[in-house]
């Protein structure tokens, strides 16, 4: 009997981290369908979460603690090797693809995490706070930009065609103007030059930081769209299952030897198993490519990581990890 309560328990400690998560996103789309969101507002709530929401947010957290009491420089070297280690996992798999053009495509949506939203979404839902994301995020983040540049940009060409430095230099740009980056510099200097913040200043960062998740989840709802989905369904599959169960399989046993708990783990799960960022199919589009696949992968993994999500953390709250 106490082991069939302690199991409900679990599950229901997971279902309160995944199912907030995945109501605001239906109610995205539930809003689409009812005229109030289109695709232009989406993306311009997109935009306004991944440009001020999400930036403002991890500098507010970061901004208020002491930085070096949660540095730990072996999660953020964790998540840049398991990251850089999951792109070479899909490189090699997406050589089974004929179409050249598709395997950049594959590629970055098979290890492109939704890391900043989901992650901090994740975290703030269990724990309240977001310092484990911020250092996922550093690990990353900055990778992610430069290999998906590297990967669509040489795949857009015809073999032995070398990346040149135009791509190059784009992939520096969106790095150093990513505004997730600056913000988490922007709060890492705050905190370790500890400035001090007047009472309206905290008052109006915290409300601007409250606006991130919401609007984020429903912005991703209200572009979901399964007709696109289905689009290049066998590749798209091939990619949602390395994205969603392989990457996390092989990684996450990795972390858990390393002896990271609570939520560095919750925080490896968002960057290893979350659903594609929907900015790959931008990436994609800017880069050459039509955007298919891209947008394939992100409908799937984001419809099937509320199962799969749910799996991991009940997994891993089952063997008390989290």
């Amino acid at each position: 009997y106490r082991t069939m309560e302690q199991m409900l328990e679990n599950l229901i400690y997971c279902l309160n981290a995944t199912i907030p998560i995945f109501l605001l996103m239906l109610l995205g789309l539930f809003f689409r369908k009812a005229g109030l969101f289109d695709d232009a507002f989406a993306g311009k709530l997109n935009r306004f979460v991944f440009t001020i929401g999400l930036p403002v947010m991890l500098f507010k957290d970061l901004s208020t603690q002491n930085f070096f009491a949660f540095w730990d420089g072996s999660f953020v070297l964790f998540c840049f090797f398991a990251t850089l280690l999951s792109i070479v996992m899909v490189a090699v798999a997406s050589l089974v693809i004929k179409q050249r053009p598709l395997r950049g495509e594959f590629i970055q949506g098979g290890y492109r995490s939704s890391t900043a939203l989901l992650g901090v979404a994740f975290l703030e839902n269990l724990y309240g706070s977001s310092e484990a994301a911020t250092l996922m995020i550093i690990g990353a983040v900055p990778l992610y930009n430069v290999a998906a540049v590297a990967t669509l940009s040489l795949t857009t060409r015809e073999a032995g065609e070398k990346l040149d430095g135009t791509a190059i230099l784009g992939a520096l740009r969106k790095l150093v103007t990513n505004p997730i980056i600056i913000g988490i510099v922007i709060g890492m200097a705050w905190s370790l030059l500890q400035i001090p913040q007047p009472v309206i200043f905290q008052k109006t960062v915290s409300s601007i930081s409250a606006t991130a998740t919401p609007l984020g989840l429903m912005a991703l709802g209200a572009s979901f769209d399964l007709k696109k989905a289905l689009g290049r369904w066998k590749p798209a599959v091939s990619a949602s299952v390395f994205k969603l169960v392989i990457v996390a399989a092989a990684f996450l046993p990795v972390g858990v030897a390393m002896g990271f708990r609570g939520e560095k783990l919750v925080a490896a799960v968002a960057m290893l198993a979350s659903p594609t960022t929907v900015s790959g199919f931008v990436m994609a589009r800017n880069l050459g490519h039509d955007g298919t696949l891209s947008s394939s992968i992100i409908m799937l993994t984001t419809l099937f990581s509320a199962f799969t999500l749910t799996a991991w953390l009940y997994l891993l709250k089952t063997m008390a990890l989290i």
